[in-house]
């Protein structure tokens, strides 16, 4: 089956497809070029530690940002947090001993786990300054065999941004180390949770905003009793939509709108905390003091374990700041955290211990006279940014889990030129408003919301804290006694809290559980199906001996032209090629089989992008080149990369003839042994002279074909706006050039005059007859949902529907 598809051109700014992993055979991997990274990376230390203003300023201006963006949801705790933790039958314990004791645990709860576990230790296992649960998997893949994923490779170990870590490690951590690679059950798992904590965080931007507008949309019907319950409502549901409509502004935007706001608010409750511990009650000061929490528990015994579910609020948010890592740096958050966010979170609790009847409505009862209707203002407001941190998280955590193979290809927009990781993903937030106007319509309560939320929050938690001990273990390389206090101190206190939330599933937790059973499921079958179709690949490569065997012409006429085979193998041909060959009598003069795929690092300096090798002797003139992509990095559709693909293949050419390394490159058996050229060396080559001009009528003019010619001729005057920087590639003069060499390079420039083709593989994946109803249903039903659903992999990777060729295969896995 064949199919070109020609109806349109698409010039859409996304990132490369979620390919799936595996193995193959190691390639040896000759660098050139490498060096300039280190060197690049010392300059830039060198120049900061000149200019240190620069970097404080930079910090300043992101930590300013940030309160708009990750600390919305922690900051506006205090609304609901009191009101949360006296329900039920602890509403029979309100004395002023149980408000000091509540307050004791809020307080310790802020210092442990937002100050402690995540400003002082979590937010320093961030890699290459990304964060999050896949951050954290991402770097234990690296120093272990830990990864599930396929179409990894030993080159992509020689990659600077790898970060091996400490040399040396301990016989303990080695024997741990040696058991969780040996099986690969123990490394399933370890996904699995990966997975869920990923899937907590997509809950948590579920749950987020519509408990955050309905808690302020009561505090106006609170002061406008005339307002209907379905009035409000609807007034909830339209700032839902508003604040979702906003989220394709970029991060920076809505940083700069937004953190006024919360500046405004953290302000406000610090003044009047401060306020209350003067006039109500200056002894709050004594409940910092833990005796309080035992007298806590002691007086309400099994009722006051019930409330934890209520306390844990107080740190609702606080994964975010992880998640969000990528969009500030590590230095902005602690910044912002420490010197403003804390003092003002921890200020509270004197108002309502002498006004024991105000808990119901704790914050606007304590706030004074004068100055009720700005905070009122204020606290309406700040409650519905604090929606943004884990929206932006959300986002942060599906380009992730997008790029390492394990979610549905979704167009990702970087709205930012100046900071990498922020990016808008419209799939996902309008999906996002739906179900948040799901649960607000559905619970109308933020009692029941609150539940469901502390659950996700907390289990999220759970699990970052067990990432963070591996990582302690295997990257930091840390005493493996120190690192399991760690895992154990916090692990108890969040294991209370947890133990908590369990026991509110059937009073709205279960909605937090329903969410990320939900997502679990599509990631599975997404990364099953993928793994699936990737292995089929794998074990039906076309053999060399019967590319030999058919001699340079492959049996077919090869006309002039480059063709781009697209395959997700980074080894051997892809069985789609041999299913061309058979349907098509020709093919084009110069072939290269790509490879576009994900790395575990976060980015890959555009020195270290491409890997070319060769496929069979010189006279097939047949390549592979992979490009290599981090999990946060961009591909832009700049036009440059057929002109660096062949700059990149002219200097593998020019390369093979000098280095010992590639001298055998004639062996028939040679399929692998690949060079990493460098982007700075393909510029400054002399293997070709690079003459450049703007606009489309020469390269209309240059196609042959007379059909081909009459398209790109009505494809310009439909964009006038679109003028293409186009390439010519001239041999320079040199008498002294190897005669194979110079052929060969004179038919890959006459190769790119006549054009470039893109054939992909359109596949269609289907069950074998043999296989299990579980395995029918997730293929044939859910990965095959999946596929017709998201974005085809031609869009993803910006190819121009003019030049793309589609060949249809039916896999059987």
């Amino acid at each position: 089956m064949f199919q070109g598809d020609i109806e349109h051109m698409q010039h859409n700014v996304e990132q490369p497809p979620p390919t799936s992993a595996g193995g193959g055979p190691q390639e040896s991997v000759i660098t050139v070029g490498q060096e300039e990274q280190p060197q690049l990376e010392r300059k830039k230390r060198k120049l900061a530690s000149k200019f240190p203003l620069v970097d404080i300023s930079r910090n300043m201006l992101l930590a300013y940002q940030s309160l708009g963006v990750v600390y919305g949801d922690l900051s506006t705790s205090p609304l609901y947090v009191y009101k949360s933790i006296f329900v039920g039958k602890l509403q029979d314990y309100q004395t002023p001993e149980t408000i000091f004791g509540a307050f004791s645990l809020i307080f310790w709860t802020i210092t442990l786990i937002p100050l402690i576990k995540y400003v002082l230790i979590v937010l320093s296992a961030d890699d290459n300054g990304e964060g999050g649960t896949f951050a954290l998997y991402s770097l234990l893949c690296r120093h272990a065999k830990f990864s599930l994923l396929s179409n990894q490779q030993a080159a992509d170990e020689e990659l600077s941004a790898y970060k091996y870590g400490f040399a040396g490690q301990s016989t303990l951590c080695s024997a741990l180390k040696r058991f969780l690679e040996k099986h690969k059950k123990s490394r399933a798992v370890l996904l699995i949770i990966v997975l869920l904590g990923a899937c907590m965080v997509i809950g948590d931007g579920i749950l987020t905003p519509a408990m955050s507008v309905i808690s302020a949309i009561s505090g106006i019907k609170a002061a406008a009793e005339h307002l209907s319950h379905g009035e409000v409502l609807v007034l909830s549901c339209l700032i839902l939509v508003g604040l979702f409509a906003l989220q394709h502004s970029g991060t920076h935007r809505v940083g700069f709108l937004f953190a006024p706001i919360v500046i405004i608010w953290l302000i406000s409750i610090f003044g009047i905390g401060l306020y209350n511990v003067i006039i109500w009650n200056p002894k709050i000061v004594h409940a910092l003091s833990p005796y309080y929490i035992i007298k806590f528990f002691r007086e309400t015994r099994k009722h006051g374990w019930f409330s934890l579910g209520g306390v844990l609020l107080s740190v609702a948010g606080t994964e975010a700041m992880f998640a969000d890592l990528g969009h500030f740096t590590s230095c902005s958050m602690r910044i912002a955290f420490s010197f403003l966010v804390y003092p003002c979170l921890v200020v509270q609790a004197a108002f309502l211990s002498k006004n024991l009847a105000s808990i119901p409505d704790s914050f606007y009862n304590s706030i004074p006279d004068s100055v009720y209707w700005p905070v009122f203002v204020i606290a309406t407001l700040a409650s519905i940014v604090a929606s943004q941190s884990i929206i932006t998280a959300t986002f942060s955590i599906v380009k992730q889990l997008n790029a390492l193979g394990c979610f549905p290809r979704v167009k990702i927009v970087h709205t930012s030129k100046h900071v990498k990781g922020q990016i808008y993903i419209p799939e996902i937030n309008w999906i996002l408003m739906i179900l948040t106007l799901s649960v607000a319509v559905g619970f109308q309560d933020t009692i029941l919301m609150g539940n469901a939320y502390g659950l996700a929050c907390m289990t999220s938690m759970f699990i970052t804290t067990f990432l963070t001990t591996l990582v302690m273990i295997f990257v930091w390389q840390r005493n493996i006694v120190l690192a399991t206090c760690f895992l154990l101190f916090f692990w108890f206190i969040e294991g209370v809290y947890l133990s908590s939330a369990f026991t509110k599933v059937p009073q709205g937790g279960w909605v937090s559980l329903v969410l990320a059973f939900v997502f679990l499921a599509v990631m599975f079958v997404w990364q099953y199906g993928t793994r699936k179709k990737y292995n089929f690949d794998l074990h039906n490569k076309v053999p060399l001996k019967w590319l030999l065997g058919m001699g340079p012409s492959l049996g077919i006429v090869r006309v002039p032209g480059i063709g781009l085979v697209y395959s997700e193998l980074a080894t051997g041909v892809p069985a789609i090629f041999s299913h061309f060959l058979t349907n098509l009598p020709a093919f084009h003069s110069v072939l290269v089989f790509l490879c576009v795929k994900s790395v575990p690092v976060p980015y890959v300096s555009p020195e270290e992008r491409f890997l070319i090798g060769r496929i069979c002797p010189r006279p097939y003139r047949m390549y592979r080149c992979i490009v290599r992509y981090g999990y946060k990095d961009i591909q832009r559709d700049d036009g440059d990369f057929e002109d660096l693909l062949i700059q990149s293949i002219a200097e593998f050419i020019q390369m093979e003839a000098v280095e010992p390394q590639l001298s055998s490159s004639e062996s028939p058996s040679l399929d692998g042994r690949m060079a990493v050229t460098s982007k700075k060396n393909v510029q400054s080559t002399s293997t070709l002279i690079v003459s450049e001009d703007f606009g489309m009528r020469d390269s209309i003019q240059s196609s042959k074909s007379l059909t081909l010619q009459s398209l790109r001729s009505a494809y310009a005057e439909e964009n006038p706006q679109i003028r293409r920087r186009r390439v010519r590639f001239q041999l320079p003069e040199n008498p002294g050039m190897d005669p194979a060499v110079k052929a060969e390079l004179e038919d890959l420039i006459r190769a790119k005059e006549a054009g470039v083709a893109y054939i992909m593989g359109h596949s269609y994946v289907k069950a074998r007859r043999s296989s299990s109803f579980l395995k029918k249903f997730a293929i044939d039903i859910g990965y095959s949902f999946l596929r017709k659903n998201c974005r085809d992999p031609s869009v993803v990777l910006n190819i121009p529907q003019i030049s793309l060729i589609e060949v249809g295969m039916i896999y059987h896995v």
